[in-house]
């Protein structure tokens, strides 16, 4: 029996990087899935991709920040699959972290805000009257090393993910007599597309990597497995935990 068999996922930000490594690690291991993200070309390729090796996947173009996208979502997930019974809330921007504080502007600010935490309540929101009908269910928020610790520069990311943390908790403490289960990931240095693509992207690894014990970045599926423990029933007893998966970052 796989790890996810009979289980229906929604997973935001698949089109590449860690959203697209859970999505054919939760194929692979029975889920049948919807995938979304704002780039069309992208997560169309990595659904085709899915299908082909086998699984069971559907894909939508879908922005995490729109109410309306999400009950769309919702919608789909019940035509096509019947039920809803995982959440990986893995969608996420970085804005410009090399932007000096007092030169960042509010509407940025905002923006990366709207992404990764707007964005993840209005997901829970969404998802939790599905999850009620069956009995329960498993979300997991995709939060980060920056939402546990401060760092330079980056304050709008980090006021997201630390927003993240403390979000899922709460979440979590709400939704545990509904057998609804809220965790978060905390990942640290991964060289995903958004890093590479950054303004500085070099100074900004060479500095994770400098202050990361094990001297490197996580590969995709490092994270991902951990993403999978928590999605599967193996994780039964965790509620409102943090999973800190950093190569030692946070133990300095």
């Amino acid at each position: 029996m796989k790890r996810l068999d009979n289980k229906v996922a929604i997973i935001t930000g698949a089109a590449g990087g860690m959203g697209e490594a859970e999505a054919r690690l939760f194929a692979k291991e029975g889920a049948k899935i919807l995938i979304t993200d704002v780039q069309e070309d992208k997560i169309s390729k990595v659904a085709a991709d899915i299908e082909r090796e086998g699984g069971i996947v559907k894909y939508i173009v879908h922005d995490v920040s729109s109410e309306e996208g999400w009950k769309h979502i919702a919608k789909r997930a019940i035509e096509e699959f019947g039920k809803i019974d995982i959440l990986v809330n893995n969608a996420g921007i970085l804005g410009n972290v090399m932007v000096p504080l007092e030169e960042r502007t509010s509407e940025e600010f905002k923006k990366v805000l709207d992404v990764n935490l707007l964005g993840q309540f209005l997901g829970v929101k969404t998802v939790v009257p599905w999850m009620r009908k069956i009995g329960g269910g498993s979300i997991i928020n995709i939060s980060s090393v920056g939402g546990i610790t401060g760092s330079s520069n980056g304050t709008a990311y980090t006021a997201s993910k630390g927003g993240s943390r403390i979000y899922t908790k709460g979440a979590a403490v709400e939704l545990a007599k509904d057998n609804i289960r809220v965790n978060s990931v905390h990942p640290g240095y991964v060289a995903t597309p958004m890093t590479k693509n950054m303004e500085g992207a070099d100074d900004f690894e060479k500095g994770a990597l400098s202050i990361t014990p094990m001297g490197r970045g996580a590969e995709y599926n490092e994270i991902a497995y951990g993403v999978l423990y928590l999605a599967s029933d193996e994780s039964s007893f965790m509620t409102g935990s943090e999973l800190v998966i950093d190569g030692g970052l946070t133990a300095l």
